[in-house]
């Protein structure tokens, strides 16, 4: 009976470090990362090419992206861009406790989401061109 202990035992220990040789060789070859610390000097020109966050638009107001402009509302966000005077809706979101019921995301003169909450009345986002620019009007 002991020299089965003891044969279990063993058989365990070479079976956990084998998986652990194993994971540790195929570790970065599995995620695809490097686990390398980075030094001051790294960490500086990381940063210095890293692109910065835009900050938060307050609510409602709009602000450009390079894919089209960020309009938000109560019920969730779009972003719409213009060609000429047709408007695109390129994504829409809803906010907590909001579903999208319907959109119309032209291009057309006008363009619609409607934005249902779990309560309560629905927002309807109209974004229209107004100058190049979409603008918002909330219904």
């Amino acid at each position: 009976m002991k020299r089965l202990v003891v044969a279990w035992a063993a058989t365990v220990l070479a079976a956990t470090g084998a998986a652990v040789a194993v994971l540790g060789l195929l570790g970065n070859g599995l995620t695809g990362t490097d686990s390398r610390v980075l030094g001051p000097a790294e960490v500086r020109q990381a940063l210095a090419t890293a692109t910065t966050r835009a900050p938060a638009a307050p609510a409602a107001a709009p602000s450009q992206t390079s894919q089209g402009r960020l309009i938000r509302s109560a019920g969730g966000n779009v972003i719409a861009s213009c060609d000429g005077d047709l408007v695109t809706l390129r994504s829409w979101s809803p906010a907590q406790n909001y579903s999208v019921d319907e959109v119309e995301s032209g291009p057309a003169r006008e363009a619609k989401v409607e934005f249902e909450p779990d309560e309560g009345e629905e927002i309807e986002l109209t974004v229209v061109c107004s100058g190049g620019r979409p603008v918002s009007r909330t219904q």
